[in-house]
């Protein structure tokens, strides 16, 4: 059977994951504009530095605040290639934490598409009032 877009993008995004750097939570991003891909992401450090996997975790209140999130990331290399995100999906396998929420309702994005919800309920309220779809696939599918 042949898989939604949702869940084609999703498992596109799962792959992204795989190489995250941070090994407290590997989270991958797609961002989807016309049904083609243009740009994805994954946490992992800062350009140039060393990677938890390298160095171990940067704590702060509980947070690993060495690594950039998967939608910082995917919007970053949207950026630096000159590719238009307004408009566009993103699919994440967690949801976003408020500041990626608050970057990716500023970039133009329309649609987010989650599959494990991730600590955050002010996503919910906010995507309300700003029109923003947001999506919560089943975090168990293929």
């Amino acid at each position: 059977m042949r898989k939604s877009w949702d869940e084609y993008f999703m498992a596109i995004a799962r792959e992204v994951a795989t190489r995250s750097t941070c090994d407290r939570k590997h989270v991958g991003a797609v961002i989807v504009r016309d049904k083609m891909i243009v740009a994805s992401g994954y946490n992992g450090s800062i350009r140039g530095l060393p990677h938890c996997d390298d160095e171990g975790h940067l704590m702060e209140d509980n947070h690993c605040v060495r690594t950039v999130h998967a939608e910082a990331n995917a919007i970053v290399q949207a950026a630096r290639n000159g590719m238009r995100v307004e408009d566009a999906s993103i699919y994440v396998t967690a949801s976003p934490c408020f500041g990626c929420f608050k970057l990716v309702a500023n970039s133009g994005i329309r649609r987010i598409v989650f599959a494990e919800f991730y600590r955050d309920h002010r996503i919910f309220e906010f995507s309300q009032l700003l029109g923003i779809e947001l999506i919560h696939l089943d975090a168990a599918a293929p």
